[in-house]
Formats: structure tokens, sequence, C-alpha cells
């Protein structure tokens, strides 16, 4: 199954490591240095023209991948739910 998360963009679910909230997760200096060095390696992907919400990290073929989505996680959690009926 496939999450979509914006943008014509979907994400297959077996990849999600986790859903995190940008606002609450960015506080941390940790995941603010780890979202840069993402970025600086070419690992982060817009799915949104938009001010994100959350952002998705996902493994796949070896490979971490972030997503940024203007959904927020719940809203991205109850898809995933829904997907799984």
């Amino acid at each position: 199954m496939y999450l979509p998360i914006g943008n014509d963009m979907s994400v297959r679910n077996s990849s999600i490591i986790g859903i995190f909230d940008l606002d609450n997760t960015s506080y941390s200096k940790h995941t603010r240095a780890f979202l840069r060095q993402a970025e600086e390696n070419g690992q982060v992907a817009a799915a949104t023209d938009d001010l994100p919400k959350s952002f998705l990290l996902t493994q796949e073929f070896g490979m971490d991948r972030i997503y940024l989505t203007q959904f927020s996680p719940a809203t991205l959690e109850k898809r995933l739910k829904e997907a799984k009926i």
C-alpha cells in the first residue's frame, strides 16, 4: 500500500520509519542538524509548495529519504490506518 503525501507523491507504507511534527521536533538542535545534513546530502524531497507541517523518514533500498509534507502527523496516521482496513 502507498500513503499519499501531497503534490501527487506517495510513499510505500512499509518504507516509513516515522512521521514527525515539524514544529515540535525542530526545537531540538539534533533534529535541526539531522535535517540540515539530509538536505546537504540531497535526501530531502518536498511534497508541498506550502509551509510543511510534518516530515516522514523513510528507508527504501538501503537509502534514507525525508519527505516534507503539508499534512499534519495526525492526518497521515489516519490515512495509514484507513489503508490497512
